[in-house]
Order: structure tokens, then C-alpha cells, then sequence
């Protein structure tokens, strides 16, 4: 084994992660686009609902978002550690890099940035995802990245989580994930319906869609809970251990699900005790209001007075006041 250009020949060169998750921002985009449109309709609604109407569309695109967006990213479970460690098998040259790991619903993605970035005459900016969702295998993905000949650390970590792993951690996590997907899947589809119910409107079982929603995406938070409170195997890099702690998709899951637990309760108690300001919220009280002015336009015009008594008088002078004109 010798060296070219100061590494080891079978290592090819650094994975770098690409500046920004693609997929988010598709999705981002596309609501983004979706309120645009929605604000250049704003100055054609009157009076003061225009404040309640913009307000329903900022809500329904933001959980909307929410629930489409974290179904694939992978910062529901995060960690780092800072240490120095050996970069590469059979070499003894040690780096200091920040190793992060990275747990999604579909797979695992670990990160290994050097502290400066070139050591040991290489660029240390990896970023290495390993699947295991039901379509993926996350044992052969770990054997490619042996194959490559990926850094000592990503190997480490990443054999944490494979199925021949003494620390048992695979098929929890991977069962968790796949329900805590299905569940969110099902919370977008409830959103949709609650959106159309809103917009018929039907709002108490748009109400009790809403909370149909806030539901499901709470119970994905469970099915995630449970892979999280596994016993795991201690990753060590020297004196130095790797600890993670819930993500940013967890927390936004769980507000996005209490706002719409909030939301659901709120639209199911106004329902029943106050629905004149529920419609009021909904727009629908400036409607019939118009549909009234409408009716009451149609309607023929009271007669007058002289004509109210001439009908009220009896047919038997009628005839005698006739007889003594003739």
C-alpha cells in the first residue's frame, strides 16, 4: 500500500453535502407560492374579514407545510460531539472534527466536518446518509460505504445502527419511523379535508377534522418517542461521547400539533356557544346580510294608509255610496 498525492489510493474523494435539503425546498417553495397568489387576492375581499380570511390562509398553509415537510427531513433526533479521532483505517494520523448524527423517519445521515476543515492534506466535509425504510437496505448501504472506504467515524457510528449491531437499535427505530410516517401521511390527508369543509363551509366537521389532525400528528410523535427511549450503545470517540437529543422536526411536529388541537377545540366550542362569532370569523354573517337586503328588495311595497282604509271598509256601504252617485 503507498501513498499518491498524500492519501491512500482505494479512498476516493470527500461527499460533500449539497448547500440545502432539495426536497424542503421544493416543498417551501410551493406553499410560498401558494400565499403569494393568496395576497395578491387580499385587496379584493372587503370590509373586515379581510383580516380573518388571511389569517385562516396563513394557518392552513403552515400546517399544511409543516406536515408535508418533516415526513423527509432528518433532524428528528440530533447530536454532536467535538473530539479527535483517527480518520482513516490503517493510518494513524489523527483529526479533530465536529462528528454530528442525525436521525429521520427513513434513515440516518452522520457528518463529519474537520476543525479547520483541511487536515492531513484533505477536505474533512462529509455528509453520509444510510436508509432503512422498508424500500432501502441499510446493511447494503453500510457495505457500500466500506467499499468507498469512508472515514473511520461515519463507519463507526453507522455500524451503531446495523442489523448484526449488538446495540439492537435497527429495528425500532425503523418500525417507529415507518408508523410515525404513515400517521403523518393520514394527518395531511385530514388537513385537506378539513380545508375543503372550511371553504363549503361546514365548519363544525371541519372543526372536527382539524382536531383528526392535531391527533395524528401527536400519535407520530409517540410511535418516535418509543425508538428514542431504546437502550443505545454509548458512541465513544476517546473521553469524548456522542449524545443526542430531540430534533427540530420533533418540536415543530409538536407545535404544529398542539396549534392544531387549539384550533380544532376552539372552532367546536364557538360552535355551540357562540356561532354568530364563529360565522363572523368564517365570513359568513356579511352574506346573509345581503341575501336579507336581497329578499326584502323583492318584496312588494307596503300600501299606504288612504288605501288600507278604503280596503277596510264594508262591502254594504261600497254599494251605497255607488247607488247615490248614480
Amino acid at each position: 500500500m503507498t501513498l499518491w498525492n498524500g492519501s491512500f489510493p482505494f479512498y476516493p474523494g470527500t461527499n460533500a453535502c449539497f448547500p440545502f435539503d432539495t426536497t424542503r425546498a421544493v416543498i417551501v417553495s410551493v406553499f410560498l407560492s401558494m400565499l403569494a397568489t393568496f395576497i395578491i387576492i387580499l385587496p379584493g375581499i372587503r370590509g373586515r374579514g379581510r383580516l380573518f380570511w388571511f389569517l385562516r390562509v396563513v394557518m392552513g398553509l403552515f400546517v399544511g407545510a409543516v406536515v408535508l415537510t418533516i415526513q423527509f427531513t432528518r433532524d428528528w433526533e440530533t447530536g454532536w460531539v467535538t473530539a479527535n479521532t483517527s480518520y482513516k483505517s490503517f493510518s494513524r494520523a489523527l483529526v479533530n472534527a465536529d462528528i454530528g448524527l442525525h436521525i429521520g423517519l427513513a434513515g440516518v445521515n452522520i457528518t463529519l466536518v474537520g476543525n479547520p476543515v483541511n487536515q492531513v492534506n484533505e477536505t474533512i466535509n462529509y455528509n453520509e446518509h444510510f436508509a432503512w425504510s422498508f424500500g432501502a437496505d441499510y446493511d447494503h448501504s453500510y457495505g457500500e460505504g466500506l467499499e468507498k472506504g469512508l472515514p473511520s467515524p461515519i463507519l463507526y457510528v453507522a455500524e451503531k445502527f446495523t442489523t448484526q449491531s449488538p446495540c439492537g437499535v435497527h429495528r425500532q427505530y425503523r418500525i417507529s419511523g415507518h408508523y410515525a410516517s404513515l400517521t403523518l401521511w393520514m394527518a395531511f390527508c385530514t388537513w385537506l379535508i378539513s380545508i375543503l369543509l372550511f371553504s363549503m363551509p361546514i365548519l363544525l366537521y371541519g372543526g372536527y377534522m382539524l382536531l383528526l389532525t392535531a391527533t395524528l400528528m401527536l400519535f407520530s410523535l409517540l410511535f418516535f418517542f418509543t425508538a428514542r427511549n431504546t437502550p443505545k450503545c454509548p458512541i465513544q470517540f476517546g473521553p469524548a461521547s456522542l449524545k443526542t437529543e430531540y430534533g427540530g422536526s420533533f418540536w415543530l411536529t409538536l407545535a404544529t400539533g398542539l396549534l392544531c388541537l387549539l384550533l380544532g377545540l376552539g372552532v367546536i366550542i364557538l360552535n355551540s356557544v357562540q356561532p354568530e362569532k364563529l360565522k363572523l370569523v368564517f365570513n359568513l354573517d356579511e352574506g346573509k346580510g345581503e341575501e336579507k337586503v336581497r329578499d326584502k328588495s323583492y318584496l312588494p311595497a307596503k300600501p299606504s294608509s288612504s288605501v288600507q282604509d278604503v280596503l277596510m271598509v264594508p262591502v254594504g256601504e261600497l254599494c251605497e255610496v255607488t247607488a247615490t252617485q248614480l
